[in-house]
């Protein structure tokens, strides 16, 4: 019966385990956005970095707050030692020494002591210190949640648009295939040249590669997908939005006009942070050259024996306590302070210039974004333009080929632009969502989902 429970057990555990492997998922670019903010791997540790933050800071904390210590020692004096005292002492000769021993074979002692600091510069600045490390801590985490936004959006997309080739490919071997049969019956039939099946041949060749190459690359896309939204590489993910619609909705030339706001980019806020710390850095220096209080009281009773007695009830135990206040005041370094004083006034001076740096380099990234997003609208615009001229022209050089009116050469040439054509519309529209989100991250645009 015990076997069977076992059985039924593991067979319940697997199942579960197979369950949660073949999940099935469904998402629309927002929920796959969500998602990720929630399940991707970088995202929960910039969470638990937040987390340890808030625990550093109470550390720091705590550190100037009274501290109990408490300590019970046990000693058997296995041989007590010898100590040799004048012999004049106790009576005897001048010159002479008399072995005597102090003490009792056992002892024992209990003791507690509160320390309580009084005053000290490092602490102040370790508050500061602490403070500024957890806002570096959320900043970094926003950061993070923009990058897993950027990423979640670029995967969707690629997914999408290997999609959407695997399809059109699909779609042009089969007009190809047709194609190809009744060429072959024309040719058969003696009414056109065994070129015009070669020429067909050759771009059915390089539609085939394409189209395997493009299976291949959209396993791959999906693979990576996952790996950005936080599921198995190998889980079943729909993706509910199509690349036409994500496009025409990621159009938006007003978007544009949006303010600059360097001082909101999250690149700016972390310079800022390192700029501070390095600030407290230089105060944390300058505060070694300030004394430092402190005090603590102490209380402890002590037992001797010559057996171990001390649970018993008469016991004779000797107290003792000491109240005290301790104060270090720094005099003489040799230099040591003051070297290490304009070092981080160096560092504190490094600080501020990469902040200037990357106030600079936030505006160029902004200025560079929109020219991309601009530009990206205006290749799909004229992609767009572009597929439309090229169907028509492989339509009409197909009619032409059909009424023996143009060659194989010709209809092979309509037929690499349209393809190529077809490609370059379907990565222009890729183009228009992924620079809108590179634009949106830079900007610090979106609104992310709040996480805990």
């Amino acid at each position: 019966m015990n076997k069977l429970f076992i059985l039924i057990g593991f067979v319940f555990i697997s199942n579960f385990g197979y369950a949660q492997q073949d999940q099935k998922y469904k998402f629309t670019l927002e929920q796959a956005v969500n998602f990720a903010l929630d399940s991707n791997y970088t995202a929960i540790n910039a969470r638990r970095d937040i987390a340890m933050a808030i625990k550093r800071k109470w550390e720091t904390t705590a550190s100037g707050l009274p501290q109990i210590n408490a300590n019970i020692s046990y000693n058997n004096n296995l041989k007590l030692p010898t100590t040799l005292l004048p012999g004049e002492m106790v009576g005897g000769d001048p010159g002479t020494f008399v072995p005597v021993t102090f003490g009792t074979k056992e002892n024992t002692s209990i003791g507690a002591t509160l320390t309580q600091l009084i005053f000290d510069g490092s602490y102040l600045v370790g508050l500061q210190a602490a403070k500024t490390f957890l806002e570096y801590s959320e900043n970094a985490d926003e950061k993070v949640q923009l990058e897993v936004r950027k990423g979640v959006i670029n995967a969707y997309g690629s997914v999408l648009l290997s999609e959407e080739l695997v399809a059109i490919f699909e779609l042009n071997k089969a007009n190809l295939e047709k194609n190809l049969i009744e060429t072959k019956a024309i040719y058969e039939n003696g009414f056109t040249e065994e070129e015009s099946v070669e020429q067909l041949e050759i771009t059915m060749l390089n539609i085939e590669t394409q189209l395997k190459n493009s299976r291949r690359t959209l396993i791959i896309a999906k693979q990576m997908l996952n790996l950005a939204i936080g599921v198995d590489v190998e889980s079943d993910v729909d993706l509910l939005d199509d690349l036409d619609s994500l496009t025409r909705e990621n159009i938006d030339l007003s978007f544009l006009e949006e303010n600059i706001n360097i001082e909101g980019n999250v690149d700016y806020k972390i310079a800022s942070n390192f700029t501070e710390q390095r600030l407290l850095e230089l105060k944390l220096e300058k505060t070694y050259y300030l004394p430092n209080l402190s005090a603590f009281i102490n209380y402890g009773t002590q037992a001797n024996s010559e057996t171990f007695t001390f649970f018993n009830s008469d016991q004779v135990w000797y107290q003792s306590s000491v109240l005290g206040v301790s104060m270090n005041i720094p005099i003489i370094s040799s230099g040591l302070r003051n070297a290490r004083t304009q070092q981080a006034k160096i560092a504190l001076e490094q600080a501020e210039t990469n902040l200037t740096e990357t106030y600079q380099r936030v505006l160029l990234d902004i200025n560079t974004s929109k020219n991309n997003y601009r530009f990206a609208i205006e290749n799909y615009n004229d992609n767009k333009k572009n597929l439309d001229l090229s169907e028509r022209i492989e339509k009409k050089n197909q009619i032409k080929f059909t009424e023996g009116l143009a060659t194989s050469f010709d209809l092979r040439l309509a037929q690499i632009q349209l393809y190529t054509a077809q490609q370059a519309y379907f990565e222009a529209m890729l183009r228009v969502i992924t620079t809108k989100a590179d634009l949106e991250t830079v900007l610090n645009t979106p609104q992310l989902k709040a996480t805990n």
